[in-house]
């Protein structure tokens, strides 16, 4: 990549400037979905049930959703370079925390471990917006497709590798290895920013920062955590309906707020522009195919066809290569014939895996859903991160840091609802099956099923979205 001039005005290479961002991006965001691998051991070493360990990877989602809509602000008010590697000194001391965390101090231990936790998903909340919208700021228009394709190697790739790589390092080494290897290369990173490949490349437009929004946000917690015990037996309704009121009440208040507002903490009036709302849709829906995919599609290797946790954590592999290989491509593609026509095809693709994936249920055949997989995370390469460059391409420049921060946030909300909604099918439907006496099985294929279905539903519906878009590229050839 050629060399670009920050805003001191001083020269710096691009392509390692963006290789610098990726590889602090990418390690970070792997953590979203590393930690689900390691949960029957800390359990043990904690003496903690399933119900609390799984708040290492809920409170994470939770802080993760609030702190994005902080991120516009962050960007405006702090120099990049200094918002980039703060947020990796929080990540590194957040890890640092829950690797010193002795598990003789039991839940207690469990809980300090989880302030470590909180602050590694504040740095990722942050970044996850901020990064999108330096890639944008920083390539021409009509490059953005190609760079935003490399990017999806961020996004996709991250959340399939998770498993994966902690599927590895556990295998041979214990559960705090895994917090010292994001050390390891987050501390790297960090260096390589410090020593001169990361450099300020965003202009500053200072502005107050509106703490009643702030407080108001928090709404979008209690909605993902309402969300979150979908399906679960112990969830308390009679409290949990009230949160989700009082939650939801909040979020109104604080898009009302938005509205208003000269300097909005979030500026919400992009969402008048049609091209983008289609684009917060379509990289919702793929998102939560890609989710679905990774969180349902081991369970059924476990499941019914009994391989090894190992087995099925590897079996995630050719899905996140075959993403990250077309991720490139895509962008290439979306530049070249316009982002409706990629997306389309992306779509098709989905819609197909997963029908696909209806069909080779009941064959029990490990190579057939690794092709599933596979159709359906390719798929996604041709939608997620092409409709992200689609809904910044539609919004003035001023506009894209709240336009990535608008699109990550309600992505994270929709992939934690369609996860929510993929696992309460599947357990409903398989025990309604065993009540009825049919056999562990056939009930587990019935509640697989029934998923399948729900997600062929879901994709053919933004199949439809795709089919409504603008074509940005015949407008701006007309």
């Amino acid at each position: 990549m050629q060399e670009s001039v920050d805003q001191n005005g001083r020269s710096y290479n691009r392509f390692w400037f963006i290789f610098t961002l990726l590889l602090g991006t990418f390690t970070m965001s792997i953590s979203q979905s590393s930690l689900s691998t390691a949960y029957p051991t800390l359990m043990h070493d904690f003496g903690i049930s399933a119900d609390t360990v799984q708040w290492l990877t809920t409170g994470f989602m939770l802080v993760m959703c609030v702190s994005m809509p902080i991120s516009p602000w962050m960007l405006n008010n702090l120099s990049f370079r200094q918002m980039f590697m703060g947020a990796l000194a929080l990540f590194d001391i957040g890890s640092l925390m829950i690797v010193f965390t002795p598990a003789s101090w039991g839940t207690n231990g469990f809980w300090f471990m989880m302030i470590g936790r909180v602050m590694e998903a504040f740095a990722v909340g942050v970044l996850f917006p901020s990064y999108q919208t330096v890639l944008l700021e920083i390539t021409p228009k009509d490059e953005r497709g190609t760079t935003m394709g490399i990017a999806g190697l961020v996004m996709g790739s991250a959340l399939a590798c998770g498993p994966i790589i902690s599927g590895i390092v556990l295998k041979f080494f214990n559960w705090k290895s895994l917090f010292i290897l994001f050390m390891i290369i987050i501390t790297a990173v960090f260096l390589m920013a410090w020593f001169g490949l990361f450099r300020n490349v965003m202009a500053r437009h200072e502005t107050s920062l509106d703490w009643l929004s702030v407080f108001l946000s928090i709404g979008l917690i209690g909605i993902m955590y309402v969300i979150n015990q979908i399906g679960k037996k112990q969830a308390n309704w009679t409290i949990d309906g009230a949160l989700l009121v009082i939650s939801l009440l909040a979020v109104i208040l604080f898009c009302v707020r938005q509205l208003k507002l000269t300097t909005p903490l979030l500026e919400l009036r992009v969402m008048k522009t049609f091209n983008y709302d289609l684009a917060i849709l379509l990289t919702g829906i793929s998102y939560v195919a890609l989710i679905v995919v990774t969180i349902i599609f081991p369970l059924y290797y476990q499941g019914v066809l009994h391989v090894s946790p190992f087995v099925s954590g590897m079996s995630l592999v050719p899905g996140a290569v075959f993403l990250s290989i077309l991720n490139p491509f895509t962008g290439k593609l979306a530049d070249m014939i316009g982002f409706k026509p990629t997306m389309i095809i992306g779509m098709l693709m989905i819609v197909a895996g997963w029908f696909l994936t209806l069909a080779m249920a009941d064959v029990q055949n490990l190579l057939g859903m690794i092709l599933c997989a596979m159709i359906i995370e390719g798929g996604n390469a041709f939608v997620m991160m092409p409709a992200v460059t689609l809904g910044a391409n539609s919004l003035p420049n001023d506009l894209v840091s709240h336009g990535t921060a608008v699109i990550t946030t309600i992505r994270q909300i929709l992939g934690s609802a369609g996860v929510a909604m993929a696992t309460m099918i599947l357990t409903t439907a398989t025990t309604h099956q065993l009540s009825k006496g049919v056999n562990h099985l056939a009930a587990s294929l019935h509640g697989y099923h029934l998923v399948f279905m729900t997600m062929i539903v879901i994709e053919i519906i933004g199949l439809v979205l795709a089919l409504l878009l603008r074509d940005t590229k015949k407008q701006a050839q007309d």
